[in-house]
């Protein structure tokens, strides 16, 4: 399995100074939610989608400085996919970013490739508690070979600030 992906790489480089000291803790979790992705899902032409996903599923809380980042995501990835003439894979993507939080299954159109992100995400944001039948060893390789840095730590700080101030909606990223 490949750790390294030209697109995320090149993402990230863009996006480095929006990312600030969270860089490499946010692109280990892109690693981890785009390899989860690829133990489930071996066709050649997701690859790409997935890179795509996955760089833009959580960056409205840098881009926008919100917890509630789902529609902020979506329009980054958007304006991405414009930029690079990949309009076609506009609906499929955004589709993916809105639904990676939800935790029944997701049925419609673009549902292998949605199902497969919304899951690639919820093992490593359950620290692969959550492996909905996967290799848990191949899983654990992963986090293993790309540790966390303070990834989750990082998510809880945020959402604890923000039921601070909006304790009526804690999770926002959950309710849309």
């Amino acid at each position: 399995m490949d750790y390294s992906n030209q697109i995320i790489e090149d993402l990230f480089q863009k996006y480095k100074p929006v990312f600030g000291e969270d860089y490499d803790r946010y692109k280990n979790h892109v690693y981890r939610v785009f390899l989860n992705c690829q133990l489930m899902d071996s066709e050649e032409n997701n690859i790409e989608k997935y890179a795509i996903a996955s760089v833009f599923h959580d960056i409205g809380i840098w881009t926008d400085d919100t917890i509630d980042y789902l529609y902020p995501s979506m329009e980054q990835a958007k304006i991405h996919l414009r930029e690079s003439e990949k309009q076609d894979w506009m609906e499929e993507i955004t589709m993916m970013i809105y639904w990676h939080h939800k935790m029944s299954q997701y049925q419609g159109k673009h549902s292998k490739t949605i199902e497969f992100f919304r899951k690639a995400d919820w093992i490593d944001v359950s620290l692969g508690l959550l492996n909905f039948g996967y290799n848990r060893k191949k899983i654990k390789q992963i986090r293993k070979k790309i540790p966390n840095l303070g990834f989750h730590l990082f998510l809880f700080n945020k959402i604890l600030k923000n039921f601070l101030i909006h304790f009526d909606n804690p999770l926002p990223m959950f309710t849309k």
